[in-house]
């Protein structure tokens, strides 16, 4: 049974001089791709893009997520157990200052077409 996908985006406030932290938290997910899928296939999420934010006020993460249900793929990355979520949780503790979820105005979304 197909179930409609949930676009959202968050955009997260990091703390000072966390840039360095944040470029090799990218390395390292990057770096680890395979066993990043896994766990956003277990959280049932299907697209996820991080960007970098660079502003006068500060810097902040821009998280771009399309998945099945946002409460659930939290309450499992929370449970998780794999290594790569525990470092992802370290650096969320180490480098975010607040976030907030974005309001969706627009979502054209032609990969639908394939679900």
């Amino acid at each position: 049974m197909s179930q409609e996908l949930q676009t959202v985006c968050y955009r997260v406030q990091l703390k000072a001089d966390s840039l360095d932290s944040v470029y090799e938290w990218s390395r390292e997910l990057n770096g680890r791709q395979p066993e990043a899928l896994q766990t956003l296939e277990e959280e049932g999420i299907f697209l996820e893009s991080v960007f970098l934010e660079r502003t006068d006020t500060g810097n902040y993460l821009i998280y771009y997520m399309k998945m099945r249900d946002p409460k659930k793929a939290a309450e499992i990355f929370a449970a998780s157990k794999h290594p790569i979520d525990e470092y992802h949780r370290n650096f969320q503790r180490a480098t975010w200052e607040k976030g907030e979820r974005l309001e969706l105005l627009l979502d054209l979304d032609r990969m639908k077409l394939n679900l």
